[in-house]
This record gives structure tokens, sequence and C-alpha cells, in this order.
């Protein structure tokens, strides 16, 4: 059976696509929505949260797109996309669990002011003080890229894919990043990958 991975491109499933994409998996894309199509009970079978992404293949089933992606590439990457050195594979984990704990609340503050909320409902203050709070997490990210191309050094892995998947909604947003030029310059790179334009292009 072949992959079917589940959820728009416009979601979190962004970040999923892209590593299939990144991989050249062969997989069966269903653009899932967030809305009743992500209820019904056929894809509940497949992820009991009534949320998108969610992964198929031969009968198991996995939600969450870090576990997805870590999951891909681990299974499907090319020798070095997942480390298989312990504490290169921890510092994967690190920045993967860093970027849905440091970047995406802050992210989805501004989100969440800017495209969910009628314009008397907007708070400006809020948008504000997220947007200053990124500042720390961008500074230590920025730092650890000196002298680096990537993540782990000098080549892309998963690690990189999941962070830099994460951190799209600032593009979402409009935040300039040019402030952390070590950040800026690599998530240009990344986002001038192949397979970014063609998960972008899925939907």
């Amino acid at each position: 059976m072949a992959i079917r991975l589940h959820g728009i491109s416009s979601s979190r499933a962004f970040r999923s696509i892209w590593a299939a994409e990144e991989l050249g998996i062969d997989f069966d894309h269903v653009a899932t929505t967030f809305g009743a199509d992500s209820k019904e009970d056929g894809y509940l079978a497949v992820n009991p949260n009534g949320r998108i992404p969610a992964l198929e293949e031969d009968g198991f089933n996995l939600f969450e797109s870090m576990a997805i992606n870590l999951y891909l590439a681990k299974q499907h990457g090319p020798e070095g996309f997942y480390p298989s050195d312990p504490r290169e594979e921890a510092q994967t984990w690190q920045w993967s669990v860093w970027g849905i704990s440091e970047i995406e609340p802050l992210q989805m503050e501004i989100v969440i002011q800017k495209f969910f909320l009628p314009e008397d409902k907007r708070d400006a203050r809020v948008v504000a003080r997220a947007e200053k709070g990124l500042a720390r997490p961008l500074k230590v990210l920025d730092a650890h890229l000196e002298g680096r191309d990537y993540l782990l050094g000098d080549s892309v892995t998963i690690a990189d894919i999941n962070l830099a998947g994460v951190m799209e909604l600032l593009n979402m947003i409009g935040f300039d990043t040019s402030g952390w030029p070590n950040a800026d310059r690599w998530l240009a790179a990344c986002r001038g990958r192949n397979s970014y334009a063609r998960a972008k292009a899925r939907d």
C-alpha cells in the first residue's frame, strides 16, 4: 500500500507534505481539511483527534506532524538525512520540539489576531508582544547557525525541514527575520529547495 498523507498544504500538514517531497516519496495526498471531512468516521479511524495531518502506511496510522516527519525520515530517508549518531539524533529531536514549544505558540498568537478574529476584536498589543517575544528564540537560532549551513552542519536533514516547516507561519504573517541574518539565510535556503515549491503546489 502506498503511503497516504492527509491534510492541506495551508495547514500544519504542510510540514509533512514538505518532508515527503524532500524525501522523494511516492505518496497519495488526500487534501483533508479542518472541516467536516476530518470529523468523519473514516478519518477518525486514522486520527481520532479529528485534526490534520495524519499518515497511513500498510495498516500503520500516525498523527502529529513532527512524529510523522521523524518516522518518514528514519524509515524512508537516504543515509544521513535522519542521523545515525545518537547525539545528532537527539539534536534532531531537540530542534523539532524546540520549534513547536518556543516558536509556534508566539506565531499562533499573531495568526489568530490577524486571520481568525474580526477586526473589531483584534488587539495590536497581543501582536506586538508576540513579535517582541520571537526575538529571544530567534536569537538562539541565529547564534546556533553561526558558521553552519544547516542545523546539524553542512547538509540538510529532517531537523531543518521540521523546524523550517514550523517557522513557515512566519512567512504567512509577513514577519521580517532579517534582523537575525544567520536564521534568515538558513530559512531562505530551506525555502529555496525544490521540495518546498512542490509541497506548496500540492493543493
